[in-house]
């Protein structure tokens, strides 16, 4: 079980531990109050108390007593009594009566008169948290930002949201896009424009071209933005990291009032983003642009969902219930009737699902456009380059990438991708090549500076090993295979590519984006930029040449996604470089003949479509829906065992694999051992469940009901639940 799971599941909040053996349908209403007089009108409040704990995951009845009548409206956060504890939650409605069939308790405060919980938001938290077999809360975490009082007194003194407080205009004057309009270019593109410009709410895959300058891909979703507010109707727009997120900020406001785009991002700090939601709650801003709590904006009367490169895992939320952004804003487009643009320069194997299945259009550029505006793609292991260079196969900067750099200085900025960060981020035996694993905890080894060459020993007065894992040095390491003392680079990480680039090339600037110093922007100057993979920078003239090294060590991962992945990330920065006619030149060094053929013929779509038939044709995910159960042997056989007899019950079969090991120990005795402090847990396994989308609603909702019951239980030790998990096959 991963650390942040298992402290979810067994660090409860220290003031619900009394609710042990507690009924959830009575704990609210079972204390009996002094009756303080009530509301004239609708003096009942349903309540969402703020708790991870499953078995308490609906409304609970409130009385509203008089003094709190105009402050408890719909969405305003409370402080309610439960079982002798004080909690916080959400008000979601008042009615005129109860069935709980005795005296309630009474709301205990308002915290805020502000409504920040909005019908519309909470009935998506209530679509997500049944889509991924989670809490209400638990959405509502990362959906409502936390309070920041200030704010509220600032611009909502008496509880009333007034747009003109924020100096802005409700209405958004637009600034013209001119005539030239990226989205020409593209089969479907004017007509998804004039589509949402006419106020219809139009579905559509983009799989853009460019990555750089002003036709690139932000500029595009600017536009699709501004047809939408042209239409009198709001937008959301979800980006993976704060790099895009600038980068489509900018473009949004070229064409939209400063006023009417709100940004979301917890990078930005509690109090910014605070005053962004509250401009949104108000109506004063339009357009909310960020990460992935950014998918829950409440933007009113929303026309248009964007997400951009939805292949990207930063899309994921960290915590239960693990909810993926493309899905959330998928669930809110259908539940308020927007319209939906997906768009990325690769296309991942879901969104090709939507497009197979006729839910989206694709909008995808002529191949005559594509041959004028991307870079020309060179592969160093076809045949005909491996008759010139022989060792282009084993050189780690074959003689075809070479020339591509050296020429490509002469006109301006190289991209060089690499697949790991540091120095040298693996290590091996040099006798046997087996990997260099930690004693303490069975992790990697790792050297982090170029003090320690090939073929040093720990103890010969180089930089000594470290685990990648614990951070535990090893001076004295020795191979567990053949007893062996001395290390080799088992990868060239970032730093270590820069520096043989640099003797390459002297003279020649060696820029570096990886690891906690990622760069979002590089000038036009002739540099050597070396950058892991996800880290590249954007330079405004676009790049005179790429090297994409490490192609396979990218496509060995051990994960169903590692090929898809793979392409992603190769197409990402082949977006980076000028068209083929003005000299732009990709070289990728790799073996594999599907993902690295879509990159030369420029294909995305013809991968997503390989990739997904093979999936449909195995029944592995998107072609089917996967939950994983991970925890004890015990707890997880309980688990499962109770979801099957639920199933039954209902007349559903799924197909079940596992229990298996989660992580085999390195003595490679059969065993899993949880390695989350210094001592052994016990072992861990996992259990898969494969899910037709046809029974997707009532597996989950089993799932769900399963998982109260054993938390009200607690007979068992916690298991973690997640849906669609990208890292589970």
């Amino acid at each position: 079980m991963s650390s942040h799971a298992a402290g979810r599941a067994s660090g409860e909040p220290q003031q619900l531990s009394l609710l042990q053996g507690f009924p959830a349908s009575t704990a609210a209403r079972s204390a009996q109050a002094p009756g303080p007089a009530l509301a004239a009108d609708l003096p009942v409040a349903s309540v969402l108390i703020e708790s991870s704990l499953p078995h308490l995951d609906r409304p609970f009845d409130y009385s509203v007593p008089a003094a709190l009548d105009a402050a408890a409206r719909p969405g305003v956060r409370v402080k309610v009594k439960f079982n002798g504890q004080e909690l916080p939650g959400y008000l979601l409605d008042r009615t005129d009566v109860s069935d709980a069939g005795h005296p309630l308790v009474p709301l205990h405060k308002v915290v805020s008169p502000v409504p920040v919980l909005t019908p519309a938001v909470a009935e998506l938290a209530r679509r997500v948290a049944a889509r991924y077999a989670g809490t209400v809360s638990d959405v509502l975490r990362v959906a409502v930002p936390p309070r920041m009082a200030r704010l509220e007194k600032e611009f909502a003194p008496d509880g009333l949201l007034d747009p003109g407080l924020f100096g802005a205009e409700t209405a958004a004057v637009l600034r013209a896009p001119g005539t030239a309009s990226a989205w020409s270019a593209y089969r479907n593109g004017p007509a998804f424009l004039s589509h949402l410009g006419a106020g219809e709410s139009p579905r559509a895959v983009l799989t853009a071209l460019q990555g750089y300058g002003p036709g690139g891909w932000p500029r595009m979703v600017a536009e699709a933005v501004a047809a939408a507010r042209l239409s009198g109707r709001g937008a959301v727009v979800v980006v993976p990291d704060y790099r895009d997120l600038d980068r489509v900020e900018s473009a949004l406001l070229e064409l939209l009032p400063p006023g009417d785009v709100a940004r979301l991002t917890a990078d930005d700090g509690q109090t910014p983003r605070y005053r962004s939601f509250l401009r949104l709650l108000s109506g004063a801003a339009g357009v909310a642009v960020g990460t992935r709590s950014a998918a829950y904006a409440p933007v009113r009367n929303l026309g248009l969902v964007v997400c951009w490169d939805d292949g990207d895992d930063l899309h994921i939320e960290q915590r239960s219930p693990y909810a993926h952004s493309r899905e959330v804003l998928l669930l809110r487009a259908g539940q308020e009737g927007a319209g939906c643009l997906l768009a990325a320069h690769a296309r991942s194997t879901e969104t090709e699902r939507l497009v197979g299945s006729g839910w989206a259009r694709p909008v995808e550029a002529e191949r005559s456009v594509v041959r004028r505006t991307v870079a020309r793609v060179l592969n160093t292991a076809d045949s005909f380059e491996l008759e010139r260079d022989p060792l282009a196969r084993i050189a780690r900067l074959p003689g075809a990438a070479w020339r591509a750099a050296k020429e490509g200085l002469e006109r301006g900025p190289v991209l060089v991708q690499v697949a790991r960060a540091g120095y040298a981020p693996s290590l091996v035996c040099e006798t046997c090549r087996e990997p260099a694993r930690c004693t303490a905890c069975s992790g990697p080894l790792a050297i982090a500076g170029p003090s320690a060459g090939p073929g040093a020993s720990p103890g010969s007065g180089a930089a000594v090993p470290q685990c990648r894992w614990c951070s535990s040095p090893a001076p004295a390491w020795r191979c567990g295979t053949c007893n062996g003392v001395r290390l080799r680079r088992g990868a060239t990480g970032a730093l270590r590519t820069a520096e043989e680039l640099g003797r390459a090339f002297p003279g020649k600037p060696v820029i570096t984006s990886s690891g906690d110093q990622v760069k979002a922007t590089v000038s036009d100057s002739k540099a050597l930029v070396v950058a892991t993979v996800g880290a590249e920078p954007v330079a405004p003239g676009g790049y005179a040449a790429a090297l994409l090294l490490d192609g396979d060590s990218l496509l060995r991962r051990e994960n169903l996604r590692a090929g898809e992945d793979a392409v992603r990330r190769w197409f990402n920065a082949a977006a980076l470089v000028r068209p083929a006619p003005d000299g732009g030149l990709v070289v990728i060094t790799a073996d594999d003949a599907a993902g690295v053929g879509a990159l030369l013929r420029w294909d995305p779509a013809g991968y997503a479509g390989r990739e997904l038939a093979l999936r449909q044709e195995l029944q592995l995910p998107p072609a089917v829906r996967v939950a994983s159960i991970t925890g004890g042997r015990t707890a997880v056989g309980h688990f499962t065992e109770a979801v099957q007899q639920h199933l039954t019950a209902q007349g559903t079969v799924v197909r079940v694999a596992g229990p298996a090991p989660l992580v085999l120990s390195a003595a490679g005795a059969g065993r899993s051992v949880r390695t989350a402090g210094p001592r052994e847990y016990g072992e861990d396994v996992r259990t898969l469940l494969f899910i037709p989308y046809a029974q997707a609603a009532d597996v989950t909702a089993a799932l769900r009901a399963v998982k109260a019951a054993a938390a009200a239980k607690r007979s068992d030790d916690p298991v973690q639940l997640r849906l669609d998990g990208v890292d589970v096959l």
